[in-house]
């Protein structure tokens, strides 16, 4: 999927002697002010099925942070040691500076020049979007070019995320990209800004339908959800659009799928082997008709959404199967100030269901004609299309 350097996802990745955190659109960690889990955690790669994600206690971690410290050393890698150890893929350790970022990109902004990356069908990396009025539309770069080099780094062989990771950097630095269109080979030098991103877009399409795409779920999502749907002109359907819709905050989650739920459950959870529960709050629009389309890149909240409308009947689900991130992340904050996210549980469906490793099958296999096919669907239930 493309790793979007405007979506929030944590990732480490050594740049010579630097750590760097990258926010790639493909998984999100959640704070959680109101006592939920994270959805998230570090990078993640697509498996068919895995096992159990290992744990590791948090106590354990923050003891060798402690006693790193006491002798002189670094807190924060002697964690990071810890948990790379322990087999947790999810967990992650992040310094007050990286944790910072993080929640700065939970509130909609980063930090960049405005574009997203993706591999083409040749292998090279292209520029997948260009924010508009940021520093790569002010230069003319379009959408389709391709991404040669970044920094005098060639990127062709290096993972998305990686690329991303090269984009990115501090407020008012610069970063040469090497660009390539139709033949034209030429160099752009961009200062990075801070942007703002917008996590949810609503279209009105020809037929009548309304299209919500949430490309994460950050600060203010989920209201912005029950707005669209609230507003939706009478008698129009919905079609939600979830693809790569990475996760991130669980509360904004459970708002978002209360737009479409009238109360009721939204999916279990177990921290440390304790059962939870996450329930939609009353209200919710449950007769309009709805298509919520999904694809690997639909991940951890956006899959705790996806489970909860077609368990509960709410939606049909069309694309392709859903990435398969459904383990429970709790952040701890160590002596040294940084924090570890660790792996604690798991979510389910209502019915049940587990997400992680398997993800979720949507009602309608479909690929690139899911949009279209998503609309056919929706004019089936009765809803305007």
């Amino acid at each position: 999927m493309p790793g979007p350097e405007f979506l929030p996802r944590p990732r480490r990745i050594r740049r010579g002697a630097a750590l760097t955190l990258v926010f790639a659109g493909v998984l999100a960690t959640a704070a959680a002010t109101d006592g939920l889990p994270r959805d998230g955690g570090k990078t993640s790669r697509p498996l068919a099925a895995r096992a159990a994600a290992a744990t590791v206690d948090r106590d354990d971690v923050a003891r060798a942070a402690a006693e790193a410290m006491a002798d002189g050393k670094s807190g924060t890698k002697a964690a990071e040691a810890v948990v790379s150890r322990s087999g947790d893929r999810w967990g992650a350790v992040y310094d007050k500076s990286e944790y910072a970022e993080f929640e700065q990109a939970l509130d909609g902004e980063y930090t960049g020049v405005g574009l997203g990356a993706r591999r083409a069908a040749d292998g090279r990396v292209e520029v997948a979007r260009v924010q508009p009025g940021g520093p790569a539309d002010k230069a003319g770069i379009k959408a389709g070019d391709r991404l040669r080099t970044v920094d005098g780094l060639d990127v062709d062989k290096r993972p998305v995320t990686d690329v991303v990771a090269l984009l990115r950097g501090g407020d008012r630095t610069s970063v040469v990209l090497g660009l390539e269109r139709d033949g034209r080979k030429w160099a752009e030098t961009l200062l990075r800004t801070t942007l703002t991103t917008e996590a949810v877009t609503v279209q009105h399409l020809d037929g009548g339908a309304v299209m919500i795409k949430v490309a994460s779920f950050t600060k203010g999502s989920g209201a912005k959800v029950r707005n669209a749907v609230r507003t939706a002109p009478a008698g129009a359907g919905v079609l939600l659009d979830l693809r790569g819709n990475a996760g991130g905050l669980v509360a904004e989650a459970v708002t978002a799928a209360s737009a479409f739920l009238d109360g009721g459950l939204v999916a279990t959870y177990d921290i440390r082997g304790e059962q939870r529960a996450l329930y939609a709050t009353a209200g919710g629009n449950t007769e309009r008709p709805v298509v919520a389309l999904v694809d690997g890149g639909t991940m951890s909240a956006a899959e705790l959404v996806t489970g909860a409308l077609q368990d509960r009947g709410r939606a049909i689900t069309v694309g392709s199967r859903t990435f398969g991130k459904g383990s429970v992340q709790m952040p701890s904050r160590l002596p040294d100030g940084s924090v570890a996210e660790l792996t604690v549980g798991h979510y389910r469906t209502p019915a049940g269901h587990s997400v992680d490793g398997r993800g979720i099958t949507p009602d309608l296999m479909a690929g690139k004609g899911a949009e279209k096919r998503a609309e056919t669907v929706l004019s089936g239930l009765g809803g305007r299309s």
